[in-house]
């Protein structure tokens, strides 16, 4: 036969379609002894339980690994939920998946024959840590409210800058830099660790690590102690975001705050935009209600200092005090009067009772009474007329003060449009109204110019 008849589909060969080669497949799969009800001892990673109740996962050891299913009929028959990092014998058979192509191993029954190796090692590395104070909430800093710059350590091909830098858009603006490691596979630990150290030399205010998630093998960089010593040593405070929700590295202890999505870490470092707008908005109602409180008190103050200050209450004031006076006086010339009558009627009660050798004395005595009396009717007097005359010279005083006064000496004064002394040139703005008062009348003005005295 010639090249070309087989490359036309010549009579010895035969054209099939992908659907019917993976058939094929899995009907040889199907008919194989060598690959049918074996036990497959292994450990478990990157299991998932979907709501079907069917659970997918990978069986592996060190040299290689394969694809696994359980059905939810056999899952009812096992003891105990399948999880990453669990040994196990699993049995069942091989079987072709025929819409991707792929083979798999179909379990039956399972049973746990321990922990793996790297779960071990993870749970060793978090209790030495943990017990070096590495975890503890005391030693987590704050993030920045407003960062100025924020690194990010990821892989530069990843969906993680990309889901950082497209949720910084809508929040409060920062610079974004990226040092570019590797998240997964030899070397990745290492890399990682100079990410971080390089954006603290760099001066970031904040720190993103991150990945998406994977396996525990996908994981597992962010699970060394040299990733774990860098996040503790770093400057400025360091935000994980490893993996999903439900998936913890010893990253995710270490470090100061644990997003379970690059968005969630980009909204934590960075606040909304609108949320601030929001902020500076309630500040300014705040202020304007403070300043208005301010200026009602300051107007209560100067009007009653206003009222304390006129001349008209000052004059009454003086009245008053000086009618208060003339009460006094009046209350003591009665007092003294009442004083002496009792006097003069005891002096005589005890003349008459006497002998008559001391007549004489009482005599003596009534003639000092009645001088005390005269000496203390003349001190009131004085008394008064000093006090009289201090009270004249303040009301003089006062009087002095009288606006109506100052004006018939040819001097004016202005008020504003609400009727209050305008003192300042500063008070006053180009284009407001003013009234100038004179001796005998008052004239509405315009403000057209004003200049200020050099200080």
């Amino acid at each position: 036969m010639l090249i070309s008849d087989l490359a036309h589909g010549g009579p010895m060969s035969e054209t099939i379609t992908v659907t019917e080669l993976n058939t094929r497949v899995k009907e040889l799969f199907g008919a194989a002894p060598g690959v049918r009800d074996l036990w497959v001892a292994g450990e478990l990673s990157n299991v998932k339980r979907y709501p079907s109740g069917h659970y997918y996962f990978t069986i592996k050891d060190l040299g290689s690994e394969v694809r696994a299913v359980m059905f939810r009929n056999s899952r009812a028959r096992i003891g105990f939920e399948p999880a990453d990092s669990m040994k196990v014998q699993a049995y069942g058979s091989v079987d072709m998946y025929v819409q991707r192509g792929s083979y798999q191993f179909v379990v039956e029954s399972m049973r746990a024959s321990g922990t793996g190796d790297l779960w071990l090692r993870y749970e060793a590395l978090k209790k030495k840590l943990e017990a070096e104070g590495l975890f503890d909430d005391s030693r987590k800093r704050p993030l920045p409210a407003y960062p100025k710059v924020i690194g990010v350590v990821t892989s530069p091909a990843g969906a993680v800058i990309h889901d950082i830098v497209t949720t910084s858009g809508r929040m409060f603006p920062a610079d974004i830099l990226l040092a570019p490691a590797k998240v997964q596979g030899e070397g990745a630990a290492e890399s990682i660790a100079a990410g971080i150290e390089l954006l603290n030399r760099a001066g970031a205010d904040v720190i993103i690590v991150g990945r998406g998630g994977g396996s525990i093998e996908d994981l597992w960089a962010f699970n060394e102690e040299a990733v774990a010593r860098a996040i503790a040593a770093s400057k400025a405070p360091v935000i994980s975001s490893v993996g999903h929700e439900t998936d913890f590295t010893i990253a995710d202890f270490v470090a100061d705050k644990r997003a379970a999505t690059p968005t969630a870490a980009a909204e934590m470092a960075l606040r909304d935009r609108r949320e601030i707008l929001r902020e500076i908005a309630g500040y300014g109602v705040r202020l304007d209600r403070a300043l208005s409180a301010v200026v009602e008190r300051m107007r209560a103050r100067f009007g009653a200092a206003d009222y304390k200050l006129s001349p008209r209450k000052a004059e009454e004031a003086v009245a008053a005090e000086e009618m208060r006076l003339d009460d006094l006086s009046r209350r003591a010339a009665s007092a003294l009067g009442a004083k002496a009558s009792e006097m003069h009627r005891r002096f005589a009660r005890a003349e008459a009772g006497l002998a008559p050798a001391l007549r004489s004395l009482v005599k003596d005595r009534r003639a000092e009474a009645r001088a005390l009396s005269d000496a203390l009717g003349h001190a009131m007097s004085v008394l008064r007329a000093s006090a009289r005359s201090r009270f004249e010279r303040a009301a003089a005083g006062l009087g002095g003060l009288d606006p109506n006064k100052v004006l018939d000496r040819g001097y004016s004064y202005v008020t504003g449009p609400d009727g209050r002394a305008i003192t300042s040139v500063g008070s006053m703005e180009v284009g407001s109204l003013i009234t100038v008062r004179m001796r005998d009348g008052s004239a509405d003005a315009e403000i057209k110019r004003k200049e200020m005295n050099a200080s």
